[in-house]
């Protein structure tokens, strides 16, 4: 149809092609030939030649900087991917080598969104880690206090392992909020039926954020009442999540006299649900609905997902991705709640006994350097969790596993937590050596 259409056109056009066709269609002489073809190719080969320039124009705008004489590369990666460290076929010797390097920048944020980095009193190595990236971390959680019953009283112990030369250091350094960790100890059954037990608790957290100039706390309370078994009951559920929504109310009517223009903020320990389905007791998107406006952030603990008990990995990306999904949800409503979340990054690993019984657990940095030491091992990617491990033998010729954070593992869970604009959690800053894997974070 379409060319019986375009015939017709052609007819009714004939007189007026006629009188054009000697000049259109007339014969090119060799020469005239021969100059039309060099000048294709000249439009060729300057069209690629003009793509190619603004191609390596973009790509150095965006990776190098000119000086007079020199050119300085890559100087916005990250030092671990100028050294082109981040990469699946990692081996143990570039772990035990690069493990002496320590990354120059300690002021520019590659990671742009929100970071808390734990510390414990037992791994002290996170202190000094928090004072020199203190500038790329933008809240600090010291594990100190504990909120316990004594007798019918309720009492914040902690203080003694307060730091306030540690706390000044870090303020004239960098502008990261200092939230102590605070676990909440007391009898739930107690302390959430009793009006008066929960306005002592709500006062001792605010009256210790005040004297210790604290910009806020990390709570840990919902751990400890799926211990007690409390959660399954809707009644003693509803008054958990009032007793938190009144704490975080609470702390935002009480403006910081050390700038005059935040208040205190609340920080909530979440856990991850350990199967497909939500278990009663489990922390849900419910949940977090109902505690959103009075709670400035969730920490996630998506790691230890595997035991002694269940080897494998310390936190598959398909856990941590499917985790946030049912969070949070997907579309736009996503992405607000997203924000609130510190998806949680594990800073150890685990070796686990993999023949002759079960057994085995958590490994921190230099056990980790240890065992590389060693055995030697070859480091292999298990892709569907997004994770390296190695297999060893030890004296005994038992077999074990061993999962260990590296740089590629760590990078691809950066990118997850970009992908929802969430920030991260590292538990804990203290357990590396030097600065090999706080690097991909922290660089």
């Amino acid at each position: 149809m379409a060319a019986k259409k375009r015939s017709s056109r052609i007819s009714s056009s004939s007189s007026s092609i006629s009188s054009h066709r000697s000049e259109a269609f007339k014969p090119s002489s060799p020469d005239s030939v021969k100059s039309q073809t060099n000048r294709h190719r000249w439009l060729i080969t300057t069209f690629f030649t003009v793509f190619f320039i603004i191609s390596l124009l973009v790509y150095c705008q965006r990776y190098y900087y000119y000086t007079a004489t020199t050119v300085v590369v890559d100087v916005e990666k990250p030092y671990v991917y100028r050294r082109e460290l981040v990469k699946v076929d990692s081996t143990y010797r570039e772990v035990i080598d690069e493990n002496l390097n320590v990354s120059e920048n300690i002021s520019q944020r590659h990671f742009g969104n929100p970071v808390l980095a734990y510390i414990t009193p037992w791994n002290s190595k996170g202190y000094d880690l928090a004072k020199k990236f203190s500038s790329k971390i933008t809240h600090l959680s010291p594990v100190w206090y504990e909120l316990k019953n004594e007798g019918s009283k309720l009492v914040l112990h902690g203080r003694h392992n307060a730091d306030r030369g540690w706390i000044s250091d870090i303020r004239m350094k960098g502008n990261a909020l200092i939230l102590p960790r605070v676990v909440l100890e007391a009898i739930p059954l107690d302390l959430l039926k009793k009006k008066k037990l929960r306005e002592k608790a709500i006062n001792l957290i605010i009256m210790e954020c005040k004297e210790m100039e604290y910009d806020g706390i990390v709570l840990e309370s919902w751990s400890r009442w799926v211990a007690y078994g409390i959660l399954h009951n809707s009644d003693m559920r509803n008054l958990a999540l009032q007793f938190i929504k009144q704490l975080g109310e609470a702390m935002h009517s009480v403006h910081l006299e050390r700038n005059g223009k935040t208040n205190l903020q609340l920080v909530y320990v979440i856990g991850p649900p350990r199967t497909d389905k939500l278990q009663e007791h489990d922390f849900g998107p419910e949940d977090l609905q109902a505690l959103y406006a009075a709670v400035d952030g969730f920490s996630l603990m998506t790691y230890d997902h595997s035991s002694p008990y269940n080897p494998g990995p310390n936190a598959p990306l398909k856990w941590i991705r499917s985790t946030l999904h049912l969070l949070v949800g997907v579309g736009s409503k996503s992405r607000r709640l997203g924000e609130k979340i510190f998806v949680g990054i594990n800073f150890y690993g685990n070796d686990f006994v993999m023949s002759g019984g079960l057994g085995g657990g958590p490994i921190i940095a230099h056990e980790y350097l240890s065992l590389l030491e060693q055995h030697k091992p070859v480091f292999q990617w298990e892709g569907n969790s997004a994770e390296h491990f190695f297999l060893y033998s030890d004296n005994q010729h038992v077999q074990h596993a061993v999962f260990y954070p590296t740089l590629m593992s760590l990078a691809m869970r950066l990118e997850e937590a970009r992908s929802w604009d969430a920030g991260i959690s590292i538990w804990e800053i203290g357990q590396v050596e030097r600065d090999y894997v706080a690097t991909v974070v922290m660089d």
